[in-house]
């Protein structure tokens, strides 16, 4: 193992529970537990435990908080109240993505901004930056901050139970506490958060805390949701969950070059005042714009294959997979605009096999609604 990548306070956990590990972003992580598709299931059945202790949490503090996310992101922030959530974008002086992100009204004048790993540096620098001139404090709290999520129907019904043991304990019903929501709580007697977010396309929390106390609220977390099927779920896992979801990763859907209307996210963008980027989001009418592509077969898409229309090469897959939910496999992909209608028929070159591929709207897997 190199001495240079940064480890999980779960580590220990992820190891007694024979976990495989992979690299991400610099981070020594589980990547799966049992099988990817097992884990899989579990989510979309039952519930998963995922360690996101390396995503990047960065703290805005101070009087002119929303004047400057307002600025330094491309959202506006003025009606955002106390308790909610809001996904957003970090942009470049030209438009382009440079990582989206989820923004937690903490307090009054405290947020918490939730990047992605390998982003962590270029988020830190880029908002400590645009602070200047605001009455603000831009403090990067990764290595103060653990990350536990559960994803998956059994999830609310867990933390459900940890209540009725007086482990875990919100400042207000957990029954209360709707989608892309936050809110204090103590766990054995320690400071967390716990919000309604995810990435899995399932209901589900995650659990922000002290790296000390992440080790009793995973070990509680799946002891309490045994009896219910919860397992520990790698990021393997979660990938395929994300991709049937028609969730965008980092580095695949989401780049430098990418403008936020082709990937689908020209709804994130305030409409009106002036933040960084906002002079070149617009793109080209002739960009390519991200879609979903569900294939026949069972041979799945990988991102860089490409993608044809009548032989001619009109897009690039960024991400594909058999679905295990679905049957099928699904990919996402950047194609010009002529060939991006809902149901118009590709193909992909699956090394040297044109598969047909139909283009889909998002999401591939949309969860039951209750009732």
């Amino acid at each position: 193992m190199s001495t240079s990548l940064r480890s999980s306070p779960l580590e220990a956990a992820h190891e007694a529970a024979g976990a495989a590990f992979t690299d991400f972003a610099g981070h020594r992580m589980p990547v799966r537990y049992s099988s990817d598709l097992a884990e899989h299931h579990a989510v979309r059945q039952a519930a998963g435990v995922f360690d996101l202790s390396h995503m990047a949490e960065i703290g805005v503090t101070g009087a002119q908080a929303v004047p400057f996310l307002d600025h330094a992101l491309a959202g506006s922030f003025g009606a955002m109240t106390v308790g909610r959530a809001k996904y957003s974008l970090l942009l470049g002086e030209d438009g382009g993505i440079l990582d989206d992100l989820v923004v937690y009204r903490i307090d009054d004048d405290s947020y918490l901004v939730v990047a992605n790993a390998a982003n962590r540096d270029v988020a830190v620098s880029a908002l400590q930056a645009r602070a200047e001139g605001f009455d603000v404090a831009v403090s990067d709290d990764s290595d103060t901050t653990a990350l536990v999520a559960i994803q998956g129907p059994a999830a609310a019904g867990t933390l459900d139970d940890l209540v009725v043991q007086d482990r875990l304990q919100p400042e207000t019903p957990l029954d209360d506490l709707r989608y892309y929501r936050v809110l204090h709580a103590m766990f054995d007697g320690s400071e967390v958060l716990v919000a309604r977010t995810g990435y899995t396309g399932e209901d589900g929390f995650e659990i922000y805390s002290a790296p000390d106390v992440a080790p009793a609220i995973w070990d509680a977390l799946l002891e309490t949701g045994a009896t219910r099927g919860v397992v520990p779920a790698g990021l393997a896992a979660r990938d395929t969950l994300r991709l049937e979801a028609g969730m965008p990763l980092y580095g695949h859907e989401l780049t430098t070059t990418t403008r936020p209307a082709q990937a689908g996210l020209g709804r994130v963008v305030a409409t009106t005042g002036e933040f960084v980027g906002s002079s070149g989001v617009q793109p080209p009418d002739d960009a390519p714009v991200l879609v979903g592509l569900v294939m026949e077969g069972r041979r799945a898409a990988r991102a860089g294959y490409p993608v044809l229309h009548d032989g001619t090469v009109v897009g690039t897959v960024t991400s594909g997979a058999l679905s295990p939910t679905l049957g099928h496999p699904v990919a996402m992909a950047f194609v010009a605009p002529s060939a991006a209608a809902e149901g118009q028929l590709l193909h992909i070159d699956v090394r040297g096999t044109a598969i047909p591929a139909t283009v889909s709207a998002f999401p591939f897997y949309r969860r039951a609604s209750k009732g």
